[in-house]
């Protein structure tokens, strides 16, 4: 009997062992409890529950949302599922527009978990959105989405595609050609062999493809330049879009822009046991979050009222 490979969910910048990692690991342990409870209305959280409070907020500013679970790679398959399906229960309640992301590797690309998954969302009202992974696995999420289109619609589903992979314009015609939403990135997993790309040029070659095409266009992306030049495009050829963000990442110029100019604004909220070491690599990127953070603890009721 042969046993199905194992795929994790981080990129393979982040899953590398490094020495620098391993620190970052002893550090984020350490941060931990301090996190736990002091990041969460900033940054998400271990629970579903945890992130509809941050969307909640999130909500009032004028901001939709997008949920998804990060794991930590030991959870089993069925856990994944079971967590996902609590997710659609808590989300089935919610009047604000919003989706849940999935991460097909944790499911191990179960085309039985994709079913039943699909089958929740018919009947919660939730939709459903891969995010995306290595080249290597594309075929097998495909396969995940395929199975799902048996079951509910295409306006319940969407696909991430990155920019930096040479099969995405192929991808980009299969999401097309089945009415699927579709959320641009750069991407995080090389090609192959892949000595070194332009990120922003991929990004905007896929864009170009789905312009005047595609049902739906997310860019996300904290990059002011490239999110306009994004949003122009689509928007010269009447495709709806949105610009869509990571929760604490320096995006503030690019939010301003799109208010500014009528685009939708969506954040993505995780949450999971995932959720602090993605906390400790956003203050990195976002040390002014890590201040606001340190004063609500010094403040009392500040995290409430941000």
């Amino acid at each position: 009997m042969t046993t199905a490979p194992l795929y994790g969910t981080e990129p393979p910048a982040v899953a590398k062992r490094s020495i620098k990692r391993r620190m970052g690991e002893i550090a984020s342990r350490a941060l931990m409890p301090i996190l736990k409870y002091a990041a969460r209305p900033y940054l998400g959280g271990e629970t579903i529950e945890d992130a509809l409070c941050v969307a909640a907020r999130l909500t009032r500013e004028g901001h939709p949302v997008a949920f998804s679970h990060w794991d930590i790679g030991s959870e089993g398959a069925h856990e994944i599922e079971a967590i996902a399906l609590d997710a659609m229960t808590a989300l089935s309640g919610i009047a604000h527009d919003s989706y849940l992301a999935l991460k097909p590797p944790a499911l191990r690309f179960s085309q039985a978990a994709a079913r039943r998954l699909a089958s929740a969302s018919k009947a919660h009202g939730v939709r459903l959105h891969f995010d995306s992974h290595g080249a290597d696995v594309a075929d097998l999420q495909i396969a995940m989405l395929a199975e799902m289109l048996n079951v509910v619609g295409p306006d319940s589903l969407g696909t991430t595609i990155p920019g930096r992979l040479s099969r995405s314009g192929d991808d980009a015609e299969w999401a097309i050609a089945r009415g699927l939403a579709v959320r641009v990135v750069k991407g995080e997993w090389p090609e192959p062999g892949e000595a070194s790309c332009d990120l922003r040029k991929g990004f905007l070659e896929v864009v170009d493809r789905l312009a005047g095409r595609a049902r739906h266009v997310a860019v996300a992306t904290h990059d002011l330049v490239l999110g306009q030049a994004a949003i122009h495009r689509l928007r010269a050829a009447g495709t709806p879009c949105e610009i869509e963000v990571l929760l604490g990442m320096p995006a503030d110029a690019l939010l301003a822009w799109a208010k500014d100019n009528g685009v939708k604004t969506r954040v993505y909220v995780p949450y999971g046991r995932g959720f602090i070491p993605n906390a400790v690599g956003i203050l990195r990127h976002n040390p002014r979050l890590a201040m606001t953070i340190a004063r609500a603890q010094l403040i009392p009721g500040r995290a409430s009222r941000a």
